[in-house]
């Protein structure tokens, strides 16, 4: 294990990686990189590195599971084996099916699930490398795997987590920062509906500090929700061109 260094931001107001506090880490998002999937997509954020791929909407088995009124979501987020230092157990740990359940919560809100009563629409999530932040660059590449596969929806889902680092509010938290800093703030959110998805909060922050964290995280997610949408487009540009 690495020791935690002394200070995880300089007199410079930097943070170890050398960014500011308000600035995200580099991202890198392609859509529609699995042949065999209905729609997938892959991000890499930082140093983690996480595909989505999407089945559905087909008819769920066993049928007394499905629902007469709307589509049955399941997600399933799972970390590789090799994703982490130490090597992971690759049976689901609590953790997993915890975080499944989250990402779930926060993508049902911009889904038409009334659409498509009595089916069911499979997400699957695997993170090949973690570095910190992982459920939100999860939703934010699921989001992006089920408008690959055409599946009706409200808005896409872009999200980030925000922290307190040294006393001081930090966007886009990575590994140590995650596991050291005081308080950790994951947010999914909606921008055209102006809707927020998944707020979480592990830590200790003052009413004034979370008013802070939560305005620099939804603007964290306005950023991402302009590189989804590029994304997106760079996809179905590269489609046409094929077509004609």
């Amino acid at each position: 294990m690495s020791s935690k260094p002394e200070r995880l931001i300089d007199e410079k107001g930097l943070r170890l990686d050398g960014r500011k506090p308000d600035e995200l880490r580099p991202i890198k998002i392609e859509v529609g990189v699995l042949a065999n999937a209905d729609g997938s997509a892959y991000i890499e954020q930082g140093k983690n590195k996480i595909l989505a791929a999407v089945y559905g909407p087909k008819e769920l088995h066993p049928k007394h599971l499905a629902l007469p009124d709307r589509m049955v979501l399941r997600c399933r987020y799972h970390m590789a084996p090799f994703s982490v230092q130490e090597r992971k157990s690759p049976a689901p740990s609590r953790r997993e099916i915890e975080l499944s359940k989250v990402i779930r919560e926060a993508l049902e809100p911009a889904i038409f699930l009334e659409y498509y009563p009595r089916t069911a629409t499979d997400v699957f999530i695997e993170v090949l490398q973690a570095d910190g932040g992982t459920r939100c660059a999860s939703i934010t590449v699921a989001s992006l795997a089920l408008a690959d596969a055409g599946i009706p929806m409200r808005d896409l889902v872009a999200a980030c987590s925000v922290g307190k680092v040294d006393g001081t509010i930090v966007l886009d938290l990575m590994d140590v920062e995650d596991k050291v800093g005081e308080a950790d703030l994951p947010l999914a959110y909606m921008p055209n509906l102006d809707a927020i998805t998944l707020l979480q909060m592990d830590g200790n922050l003052t009413p004034e500090e979370f008013e802070k964290a939560v305005s620099l995280a939804i603007e964290g997610c306005k950023k991402i929700y302009n590189m989804q949408r590029e994304a997106l487009k760079a996809r179905y540009v590269s489609v046409k061109e094929v077509e004609e």
